[in-house]
Order: C-alpha cells, then structure tokens, then sequence
C-alpha cells in the first residue's frame, strides 16, 4: 500500500522512538481523535441540528459516497448556507455536543499532568468544529497541534469546507490518511530535535485503525470498545496474532484511560 513513504521507511520512522536519532528532548507523543472519542457523537452529523427542522432532504443524504464524505459534507454545509444557517447556529451545535463517558476527567488530568506528553489531535471532522469545542471547555491550549480539514466562514458568513490533504491509502477516506499525517509528523518533531520514545493513540474507528498497524511494541492504542477500530484490531489479531503490535487497552469510559496513564507515571 503506497503512502508517499515506502512502508518499510514509514515503519523504520515509527519505530525510531528510543534509537539515536540526533534528538535532544525526549517525550511521549500523545494522539487523540475527536468524534465518537473526544466527543460522544460524530460533530458531522451533529451540525444537522442547526438545519430547518433538524433534518436534511433524502435528495442530498443520497448524494453520500463511501470514502468521500468530506465531499458528502461541503454539499451539506452548502444547503445549509441557502437556509441561512449562520455562524452563531453552528457555534451553539458544536458547543453543546456531548463528550464521551470519562472524556472530561481525562482532558482535565492532562492539563495537570502535561509532562512528559506531546497532545496533538487528528480527526477528519473540520477545524472550526473542533476548536469551537475545545475553546468552550477551555482545554483548547492542551493540545499543540490540531490536524482537520480546513473549515471557515466566507464573506456572506457561509461555513465552508475542504479536504486536509490527498494521499494514495487505499484504506483511508479521499482526504485524509492518519497514518500520513502522524508519520510526518515523527519527521517533522525529529527535524526539530525531539524524539518520541512511546507513542499513546487513543480512537474508535477504521481510520484510527490504519496508523496503528505500525506502531511498534512500545506503544499504546486505546480504542473505543466494540466501536470499529476495537473490531479490526481484534479481526487482525485473530487472522494473526503477530501481526499487530502495539499494546491495546480497549476502553468504555476514558477513566479508564487515566488509570492506565497515572500508572504508566508511577513507573
């Protein structure tokens, strides 16, 4: 499977945590996903509650196409211009969307603990959804980076949406690998003189999936329980037990989470 880096050379950057590598500052890189994760719903579907009458046209769900919901969603967020859906509407929906069961004891014992951790997020929700969310929780500065597809509001006041890249996964959406992203992202904090000893991942679904089948014995991936992340790694698993390496802490509420963290700490 073609990634723009070789998988061998992708595996070898993954695995470069704790090498000797010319790094200076070491730390453990700390990876959320938003809907279904951070969030209880999926903020896509979400949005729809600022559309008249809290419902979209048949005409408009049927244009939906496995593998280019991004596109599936600039269309919606189209028609809900035209309904003079403003910006205020949609500030209000993502405010209010639920977080997961734990997800705020979770957020909260980061932002006490922050060391040694590098908190970044990925998610193929959008950016202004995301940070709107985490603006209102006040935990938007846990976080050093936010990886989304790019969505703002034009002149008219119209919330509008692109992809966050193209890559040539087969496993992944049209607009977004995460397995791309994080690895570039290794490269990137190298470059800079930091080095990732043991990468955390904590996710629900198949496009949480596609990053961890290269994470190396060192890491942690912490997926949602009984939620499609949780099912293919326990599917890869069964086909062959050696082909997937990271521990896995399947989860229900992030309490959970921070029991295995504060634990990790002690050691």
């Amino acid at each position: 499977m073609a990634l723009g880096i070789l998988p061998a050379k992708l595996s070898k950057i993954l695995s470069q945590k704790g090498s000797s590598m010319a790094a200076t500052t070491k730390k453990y890189l700390l990876t959320f996903d938003f809907d279904e994760t951070i969030v209880n719903e999926n903020s896509d579907d979400s949005v729809v509650r600022a559309a008249p009458e809290q419902v979209l046209p048949e005409w408009l769900r049927g244009t939906f196409k496995e593998g280019y919901y991004n596109e599936y969603m600039q269309r919606v967020l189209k028609y809900m211009a035209e309904q003079g859906v403003m910006e205020k509407d949609f500030k209000e929906v993502y405010e209010n969307i639920p977080l997961s069961p734990g997800m705020l004891n979770l957020l909260q014992f980061l932002m006490k603990n922050p060391h040694p951790f590098e908190i970044i997020l990925v998610s193929d929700a959008n950016v202004y959804g995301i940070e709107t969310k985490l603006k209102a929780l006040g935990l938007n500065s846990l976080f050093r980076k936010v990886f989304s597809n790019p969505a703002s509001f034009d002149k008219r006041g119209y919330l509008t949406l692109q992809p966050y890249h193209s890559h040539s996964c087969s496993r992944c959406p049209a607009n977004m690998c995460k397995r791309k992203i994080i690895t570039e992202y290794f490269k990137e904090r190298a470059e800079s003189g930091v080095e990732f000893e043991k990468l955390f991942y904590v996710g629900d679904g198949a496009n949480d999936f596609c990053p961890s089948v290269v994470f190396t014995s060192t890491d942690v991936v912490f997926p949602r329980k009984n939620y499609p992340m949780h099912q293919l790694i326990q599917k890869r698993i069964a086909n062959n037990p050696d082909s997937y390496q990271a521990t896995v802490v399947p989860w229900d509420s992030a309490d959970e989470i921070v029991c295995y963290l504060q634990e990790f700490m002690k050691r």
